[in-house]
């Protein structure tokens, strides 16, 4: 049983009457919480697939680069798929897979923060355009009711239907 929050500190956060053992975040970060491998992701994204192009275009050690694959395959955000140049033995490239191509959204979101708060001084090394029209495509926190968030400080977070009180100290 925890303290009701008319009984709490007033400087006391409520998020520590919670657990954290199952949250989505911290989930989300055991896969991707390592050097490189939302990078690995980039390339794939930019349709570098092969893993010797992935070598040329980054500075990932070998041994990295094959332990971070093999973490995005497991997980099943890239599948590999068999691939053969002529005369030269049978090699895999990697594709993303449904579940990988919901991440693109955070690499959007990354690449903003970085061009915001660690930008090159030529400006922008890649920009995100709409397909269709070339717009630039811009991050933005929307709720389910439609209203458009004008700052990081208008979201609350809030326990869902999946938080578990913790046990008392």
């Amino acid at each position: 049983m925890t303290t009701p929050a008319s009984e709490r500190a007033a400087d006391r956060p409520s998020a520590l009457d919670y657990r954290t053992d199952n949250c989505p975040i911290g989930r989300t970060m055991e896969i991707f919480g390592e050097r490189w491998t939302l990078v690995v992701v980039r390339e794939v994204f930019n349709g570098v697939r092969r893993f010797d192009d992935m070598r040329l275009r980054t500075p990932i050690p070998r041994q990295v680069l094959t332990d971070r694959l093999r973490l995005l395959v497991d997980h099943g955000i890239l599948e590999k798929v068999p691939y053969q140049v002529t005369g030269q033995r049978p090699r895999h490239e990697y594709r993303l897979t449904t579940k990988g191509i919901d991440l693109y959204p955070v690499l959007v979101t990354v690449a903003a923060w970085g061009n915001k708060h660690l930008p090159d001084p030529d400006g922008a090394a890649v920009e995100f355009a709409h397909r269709e029209c070339g717009g630039l495509v811009q991050v933005e926190l929307t709720c389910d009711k439609g209203h458009t968030l004008e700052q990081a400080r208008n979201v609350v977070a809030q326990p869902g239907p999946g938080a578990k009180l913790r046990e008392p100290a």
